[in-house]
């Protein structure tokens, strides 16, 4: 990343579809005889949250969680748009460069990594990782000893995240000196500091404790002699409308306070890992009814994908499921809902999608629509019972 200020290049279509354009593309996709789950992906939600992003952050360049989605043309959409990529793994790092992006638009963001993926960064020019221990130090010193480095800190974790990681990254404070001093004794080039606040966060007032933890990591390296760092890495947990602008504020707040713009910071370069902010909404599936009971009065319906598949988030993450019934088969339908449940599709006695759900009178071949399904969703899905998750097929739409 060159300049501080993050450049938007998107063109085309710069607003989402319309919930009710959306319906109706599905239903011409579902015309079309196709009766297994399926993805639509927005184009034109990708290129309005990026430019919402660079907007309301533009001295913040995005590099991309790849884990999120690595759904290849919602990847080949952001590259076109200008972000960079968060790596974590040898297979995201030769996703991403089979795009024809550059190295060095790729931060190897995994504090620990196998040594025959540390060879690998060294090999395809990715420069810049992080770390927070000794021993990550002593493999990239002996096979890729010109990459740059972030120190990972442990932050306060303030943020009333639903996820924290500081049990498993980020230095603690007690071992920054030493970790540091490390470096520097083994003529590794630490370029800066890299943060998270946690996934999902809803106190942002937590960046101010971190960015001062953070600040004083590059008092701390100054003072132990080390060359002036000047990267600062906040991290993720971004999630999209009111929480963005509420979170994008909260990150000027604490740079002005503890990264000013003043003599001596010129060249700071700042730059986050976001993943569900752009994913999560570009994403909508689309899955069939293939069964259906009544028992004790609570209408069970059995759908094509569940939480072994798409859904495998709701084993972790109890986001409210968004859900519009989209019934084909019923004639003169009527606006009456049902305490419904819905099963999907695998032998697995938990593989529950909803309960104690309202929806109308359905039937096999009716579908379901679940929207905000781009974020750990395809991604984190599984093949059990040969349901296979990664053959789920994905439609665009507002492409032009």
């Amino acid at each position: 990343m060159e300049a501080t200020e993050a450049k938007f290049m998107g063109n085309g279509v710069e607003k989402p579809v319309s919930r009710d354009d959306l319906i109706h593309f599905i239903r011409s996709v579902v015309s079309s005889n196709e009766t297994d789950p399926f993805y639509v992906l927005d184009m034109g939600a990708i290129r309005s949250l990026v430019n919402t992003w660079f907007h309301n952050l533009p001295m913040v360049q995005p590099f991309y969680a790849v884990k999120c989605n690595p759904n290849p043309a919602f990847l080949k959409e952001m590259a076109a748009l200008g972000t960079g990529f968060d790596c974590a793994s040898l297979a995201e790092i030769q996703t991403i460069l089979s795009l024809g992006v550059s190295p060095d638009r790729i931060v190897f963001a995994n504090t620990c990594k196998p040594e025959s993926h540390i060879k690998h960064a060294a090999k395809v020019g990715v420069n810049l990782t992080t770390f927070d221990s000794k021993c990550e130090l002593e493999k990239i010193k002996r096979w890729h000893p010109n990459c740059a480095l972030l120190i990972r800190i442990k932050v306060p974790e303030t943020s009333g995240a639903t996820f924290k990681f500081g049990s498993k990254f980020g230095a603690l404070p007690d071992e920054i000196v030493p970790l540091l001093r490390a470096a520097q004794e083994a003529k590794l080039q630490v370029n800066g500091v890299s943060f998270h606040i946690g996934s999902r966060a809803s106190n942002f007032h937590a960046f101010e404790d971190a960015m001062q933890v953070a600040k004083t990591t590059f008092d701390t390296a100054a003072r132990l002699g080390l060359p002036k760092m000047h990267v600062l890495n906040i991290g993720g947990g971004f999630t999209s409308g009111p929480k963005f602008t509420e979170a994008s504020s909260a990150v000027k707040v604490a740079l002005q306070k503890y990264f000013p713009k003043e003599p001596g910071n010129e060249g700071l370069k700042i730059m986050a890992e976001p993943g569900r902010f752009f994913a999560n909404s570009s994403f909508t599936l689309a899955a069939s009814i293939i069964g259906r009971r009544i028992r004790g009065g609570v209408r069970e319906y059995w759908i094509s994908d569940g939480v072994s598949g798409s859904m495998n988030f709701l084993k972790y993450d109890h986001d409210q499921v968004v859900c519009t019934p989209l019934r084909l088969t019923i004639k003169n339908p009527t606006c009456k809902t049902w305490n419904s449940t819905v099963f999907g599709p695998t032998c697995d006695a938990a593989d529950i999608v909803l309960k104690d759900f309202e929806l109308p009178e359905l039937d096999v071949n009716d579908w379901l629509v679940f929207h905000n399904m781009g974020a750990y969703t395809s991604s984190r899905g599984n093949d059990f019972n040969g349901f296979k998750t990664s053959a789920i097929p994905t439609y665009f739409t507002n492409t032009n």
